[in-house]
């Protein structure tokens, strides 16, 4: 992960001893909360909050779907009132690269818009061709043009007859909105800022919460940002994993659930995100975007983004008509050559009478990819000293273990 000005997200021994009790073999890093708390920030399952009947994969992320890597620039600089182009900063980019060589080596893809309030680019060639075919990068709304431009030039560095003797593109960019910690009309993500998360893009853990895309979002009244979580399925339903990462920016506080517990209403009114948003103002969105190694097709995979909609839904978001919530869900089980030479090529094929489980697992992974967005991020003061407090971890387990058992 490439990171300006930003604080010291360290693995601490504490994450380790929790997830034992928590009954979870999961790697979660332990992430120091906001000067002024001594609580450390740690993923949903480590304080008991289990999600669904599948167990996770290793990792409980994205990564756990084999060659499927992460990066993330940070932007975190300067305090007070905003100075429109100079900051504060609170914002970054997220990048997810579906495998290695993806240009030549294409992955299935689907998408589905719940509400569109917002920007996901290059999904109508997601559509029409049925695959993915490059990096997809999350960041926020005004900073699109930038960030697609940084996914171009790290592409033509990669491939150096894209649009000369070989094809051009469309990069995916989806976008939410920072501005209410951030200083958006500064477009401070750079194209280097992507080159840079793209160069960095691993598999393994994911940091989650306030970083990269998610360092300015706010989610159910809450600090939101980056969540990720996976599920994988028995060897009698074919030993398949399912990945997904969500950048939270969605939801009012009442309508907060944790697995099946109206959090939101028995938490206590939130100082700054409270009342009916005026017009204009955004009412939040969120990305999902879905991974899996089960052999399934674009029309398939537009099914299971659909899925992911249910996820968002067991977290109580409603989707309103200000709210952005773009779903895009891609397979690596299979190859769709770039240029083959001959006519046909073969593809691997799952039944739809086989789909059930990867369902249940895609709507599961996303409800806790929710909630790791939120119990990862950390307190944030934003520009004009806008402060966006993360959950009481606290306070939410013990309102769990009352209601939740």
């Amino acid at each position: 992960m490439s990171v300006r000005l930003l604080r010291s997200n360290s693995t601490a021994p504490l994450a380790t001893l929790l997830l034992i009790l928590a009954g979870c073999s999961c790697i979660a890093p332990v992430v120091p909360a906001e000067a002024g708390s001594d609580e450390p920030r740690v993923r949903a399952r480590a304080i008991g909050i289990v999600v669904g009947s599948y167990e996770p994969g290793p990792l409980n992320a994205i990564t756990d779907v084999a060659g499927v890597s992460v990066g993330q620039t940070t932007l975190i600089s300067g305090e007070g009132p905003l100075k429109p182009g100079l900051g504060p900063v609170r914002t970054g980019v997220t990048v997810i690269v579906p495998r290695e060589d993806v240009w030549h080596k294409k992955v299935p893809a689907g998408a589905f818009v719940l509400n569109g309030t917002g920007e996901m680019t290059g999904l109508a060639w997601v559509t029409e061709s049925g695959f993915l075919e490059y990096p997809i990068a999350l960041t926020n709304t005004l900073n699109v043009p930038r960030v697609a431009n940084g996914v171009m030039s790290w592409m033509i560095k990669q491939y150096p007859e894209i649009g000369i003797t070989d094809d051009t593109l469309t990069p995916v960019v989806a976008e939410c909105d920072d501005g209410r910690l951030n200083d958006i009309q500064g477009r401070h993500v750079s194209e280097q800022d992507v080159m840079s998360a793209l160069d960095s893009a691993a598999s393994g853990p994911v940091k989650e919460g306030t970083v990269g895309a998610g360092t300015g979002m706010v989610s159910y009244g809450f600090k939101g940002g980056i969540g990720t979580a996976s599920r994988k399925l028995s060897d009698k339903e074919g030993s398949y994993t399912v990945g997904v990462l969500v950048n939270a920016n969605h939801g009012r506080r009442p309508e907060l659930i944790v697995s099946g517990v109206p959090v939101g209403k028995l938490y206590e009114p939130p100082q700054q995100v409270s009342g009916a948003l005026s017009p204009g103002q955004s009412e939040g969105s969120i990305i999902v975007v879905i991974a899996t190694d089960a052999p399934l097709d674009g029309r398939q995979l537009t099914r299971l983004a659909k899925r992911a909609a249910l996820g968002l839904a067991r977290a109580g978001s409603t989707a309103r008509h200000g709210s952005g919530d773009f779903m895009l869900a891609f397979s690596t089980a299979n190859v769709i050559p770039h240029y083959p030479k001959e006519p046909t090529y073969n593809l691997t094929h799952l039944s739809d009478t086989h789909l059930n489980p990867l369902i249940t697992a895609t709507v599961e992974a996303t409800e806790e990819a929710i909630l790791n967005a939120l119990t990862m991020a950390t307190t944030v003061v934003g520009r004009d000293g806008y402060r966006a407090e993360a959950i009481s971890l606290a306070k939410l387990q013990t309102i769990f273990d009352r209601y939740g058992r």
